[in-house]
């Protein structure tokens, strides 16, 4: 499955259902973050040890998963409406973050060397 097909995918489910009068950018960055908020609740609160054991859990697994999906559905959707290529962004900003973090000053760090 490639990214342009989940963005016909994630098209036509919404398309099905009229949703698209209601797909204009800030409604869909709002649902995004919503759905980021949602994603952060299952972790809020564990330190990462708690955090990770949690994660063991089949049905704690699967909600992650089903919140991380909403997030990238409305990522797509936000997509479809301004006619981002997906792909060719996270390319083009990857690139960009060779660019500004550099191995040997980044890896392994938070912050990077002090110059």
């Amino acid at each position: 499955m490639t990214v342009a097909n989940l963005r016909r995918r994630v098209a036509r489910f919404v398309a099905a259902r009229d949703w698209g009068q209601y797909h204009e950018p800030k409604n869909l960055s709002m649902s995004i973050a919503i759905e980021a908020a949602e994603l952060m609740e299952h972790f809020q609160w564990l330190d990462p040890d708690r955090a990770s054991q949690a994660l063991r859990d089949d049905d704690k697994l699967v909600a992650v998963a089903d919140e991380l999906a909403d997030v990238l559905i409305y990522s797509l959707s936000l997509a479809n409406v301004l006619d981002i290529d997906v792909s060719a962004a996270i390319l083009g900003k990857l690139d960009r973050n060779e660019h500004r973090f550099p191995v040997r000053s980044w890896r392994g760090r938070a912050r990077g060397v002090e110059e």
